[in-house]
């Protein structure tokens, strides 16, 4: 395991000291964010219990809370040396240093911290996002010593479906799978463009009712179509995703199209960049229809537009970040979406709305023109009808990005021809035991199970890590106070407020307790594969922090509470987690399919138009 932190994201997380006599005068250089944190902030001009009292440039201003911006508040760098602020240290646990040592401090931050601060953040933080500049300290992902030499020419033995007719309804073409619709496609019996036209009549109808789409790209859709039909046309195909609609979560840029990442600040922003992910799809044949809702940067399923509805279930909200990915996928809006994940936004809005997804190997898909939350955490997956087109889209989206430092060629073996019978699976006490039954029935040797650890503070590490990492790709918004305007206050403004207390050092011990959980869970992953709750808050931490892959699965459904009729169509959909160690993505795959080959949980369709009898579409969903 690297460790890894954002040396060149901003002074916030990690200062550089470029000489040993600088070195020597720092004794305590832990200290570098409480006085950025009271030196330099833009957030108050002068401190409430009297131990501070600086003089901040626009001080009224700061205090109306209408700096912006154009004129982001900066302490003045003078200030009356009144007694320590001893509230700053206890912020930071460090109550055991003496006032003396405390001035100390003070004069170090003054005199070298807060100038090396502020010219890394000219360097690199004029930019929100994480879209430039990354971190030089990388985390990687793979249990391997030397990684395992990949093949990324070899073909995967795709099933073909047989006997595949273009169904009368357009209804029913909507929730066909990506093989079977390229099966419709290379005998001629459906065009691009037509197809095409039938999920953009989906987007236009139900987008706006699921609250699911940012973006309809209607010309670039039929354009791409065009040229997928005349590709097809003079003989030349693409492979299975040639031809087929998708959508991708609007974190993802498009040139000539907004990419939001859902929020009010930044609503109407078009960058100039053709994201790593959607060079790779477009390369692949496939045809961008839309843009999909993210919550706003990448938080929960909130948007500057509204909030994302479950399709069992629209009194339900989505949630998760990849709420529109989800929504659209489990509706028929599209045959399938790109969504991230930096803490369950894949595993969670798929589990909702009843989908199958896949949250890969951590450096597995190249994330560049990808907002960034955090760059050892971030991931980017498929949502699906089914786990074969799970493999169909990593199989294409995945390598090696070259201006992705974290992405890597991961050992990805054929999911098609691993033989189940023998693989060893541990089950959790949480695990849908249809699951394990029917694994067991084909083969698989399944046995009690038990991810060990002694890391108690697995949580904490996970929140530390994502967001110090968020808050120095977005530091420029929260300085212009731009978090004012966040869509839900109680997310990312508080969570990126509290960052600006967390050490450097204490960031730092969180990536070392980080290591010893990714080798407590090496040791303890003594199956192939397990299969688990797929939205538990530990499990979901302890795999992002690792870097696992997770596929989840719809394993049935069962009555909404407080039902209006017993007659209603609306469900809550039951899911379960298949997980594997690193860089064996092939295998939870292998095991996922094996288990839809005898279920149709996944080919349910959700009640859109008709919810049922005396059970009207309600006019809003309710908060849970």
């Amino acid at each position: 395991m690297a460790c890894y932190a954002a040396s060149e994201k901003g002074g916030d997380v990690f200062f550089p000291i470029p000489a040993r006599s600088v070195r020597r005068s720092l004794r305590l250089p832990m200290f570098v964010l409480v006085f950025t944190l009271l030196l330099n902030s833009s957030c108050v001009s002068s401190y409430s219990s009297g131990y501070w009292d600086f003089t901040c440039n626009n001080s009224t201003d700061m205090e109306r809370g209408k700096l912006g911006p154009q004129n982001p508040g900066v302490c003045s760098g003078k200030a009356t040396h009144l007694p320590v602020c001893e509230c700053g240290f206890k912020m930071l646990d460090s109550c055991f240093l003496n006032k003396n040592k405390m001035l100390e401090i003070e004069k170090g931050a003054n005199d070298l911290n807060i100038p090396i601060i502020r010219s890394n953040r000219k360097l690199v933080a004029s930019i929100d996002g994480g879209l430039h500049k990354p971190s030089c300290l990388v985390f990687n992902s793979a249990w391997k010593a030397r990684q395992l030499e990949h093949e990324p020419n070899k073909k995967l033995n795709y099933p073909s479906p047989a006997g595949i007719q273009r169904p009368k309804s357009d209804e029913d073409i909507a929730f066909m799978s990506i093989l079977e619709l390229g099966q419709l496609l290379k005998a001629n019996l459906i065009t691009s463009v037509e197809l095409t036209g039938i999920f953009l009549k989906r987007l236009k109808r139900y987008g706006p009712v699921l609250e699911s789409v940012v973006t309809i790209t209607e010309e670039l859709a039929y354009k791409q179509a065009k040229e997928a039909d005349q590709l097809l046309a003079e003989g030349k195909y693409l492979g299975p995703l040639h031809g087929i609609p998708y959508g991708l979560k609007d974190i993802i840029a498009v040139p000539n199209y907004t990419t939001t990442w859902g929020s009010t600040s930044f609503k109407v922003q078009v960058l100039d960049i053709e994201a790593w992910v959607y060079k790779r799809l477009k390369s692949a044949g496939a045809v961008l229809v839309a843009k999909l809702v993210t919550g706003s940067l990448a938080y929960d399923d909130i948007w500057f537009g509204g909030r994302t509805r479950n399709p069992w279930n629209i009194e339900e909200y989505s949630t998760g970040s990849s709420a529109g990915p989800a929504s659209c996928t489990s509706a028929g809006l599209v045959p399938f979406a790109i969504g991230s994940e930096t803490s369950g936004s894949i595993t969670y809005p798929a589990s909702r709305c009843g989908v199958t997804a896949l949250r890969p190997t951590f450096g597995a898909v190249g994330r560049t023109g990808v907002m960034s939350i955090a760059e050892s955490l971030d991931k980017l997956g498929p949502f699906c009808r089914n786990s074969v087109d799970c493999v169909v889209v990593l199989d294409a989206i995945r390598g090696k990005d070259p201006d992705d430092v974290s992405s890597r060629d991961i050992s990805f073996g054929d999911p098609f021809s691993v033989d189940i019978t023998k693989l060893t699976v541990g089950y959790l006490e949480d695990a849908e035991m249809e699951v394990v039954h029917v694994l067991q029935s084909k083969g698989v040797n399944m046995v009690p199970f038990n991810l060990s650890y002694t890391v108690d503070s697995v949580q904490g590490i996970l929140n530390f890590t994502m967001d110090v990492e968020m808050l120095a790709h977005f530091d420029k918004w929260q300085r212009s106070n731009l978090d004012d305007e966040y869509e839900a206050q109680d997310q990312w403004p508080i969570e990126l407020r509290r960052a600006r207390a967390i050490s450097a050092v204490d960031y730092f011990q969180a990536q070392r307790a980080r290591g010893i959980l990714i080798q407590q869970v090496r040791e303890s992953f003594s199956v192939d594969a397990f299969i688990g709750n797929a939205t538990d808050w530990e499990k979901v931490c302890v795999g992002n922090l690792v870097g696992f892959p997770v596929v989840v699965v719809p394993t049935g459904f069962k009555k909404i509470s407080d039902a209006p009729s017993n007659d209603t169509r609306r469900r809550t959909t039951i899911t379960t987690g298949i997980y594997a160690p690193p860089d064996r993505d092939h295998v939870a795959l292998a095991l996922a399919i094996a288990y839809q080959s005898v279920t149709n949980h996944h080919k349910q369709r959700p009640p859109i138009d008709d919810l049922g009898p005396n059970d009207p579409i309600p006019e809003s969903p309710k908060s849970l």
